[in-house]
């Protein structure tokens, strides 16, 4: 297998390891904000995170519609920690709105994926569901071995 391929097959289902995504906003004012939050994605690769709308990130979700995702390697898991496998999304948040067919989906796969504590939410006002649609994308898993995600096949990279 080529060292592509090895990366495409890695690529396939590397975010399947995850239950959360580390996000990277910014408020109005330009302060950056690291943070991360439970997600599901679908096949599309579109990333949906269920938030309370008092928490930092949402706030700069809403005044900087921009966001960077990142899922990256446990340390423990990893051969060289300065070359740890890692995959980052730039992304547009969109909100979900509540009680659509689109909304009632999504809260089926977090109920799914993370139990009970999904129907607290619902009943909470201030939690919402946003969709992150991925613009563009690099995956890297060692020391030059980098690769642009397509941008119009998410679900591949470029060679």
């Amino acid at each position: 297998m080529s060292q592509f391929e090895t990366a495409l097959a890695a690529y396939q289902n590397f975010t399947d390891l995850f239950q959360s995504v580390i996000l990277s906003t910014v408020s109005e004012d330009g302060i950056p904000n690291a943070s991360y939050a439970p997600f599901v994605m679908d096949e599309s690769k579109n990333i949906y995170i269920y938030v309370s709308g008092l928490s930092t990130h949402t706030q700069n979700l809403y005044s900087m519609p921009r966001v960077s995702v990142l899922f990256i390697e446990d340390e423990s898991q990893t051969q060289q920690i300065f070359a740890r496998r890692r995959l980052t999304f730039d992304c547009t948040p969109t909100v979900v709105d509540r009680d659509t067919e689109l909304w009632n989906q999504i809260v089926h796969r977090f109920e799914a994926r993370f139990g009970e504590i999904i129907q607290v939410f619902r009943d909470l006002p201030d939690f919402r569901i946003f969709q992150l649609i991925p613009s563009k994308g690099r995956f890297v898993i060692g020391f030059g071995a980098a690769y642009e995600v397509d941008p119009n096949n998410l679900s591949t990279l470029e060679e």
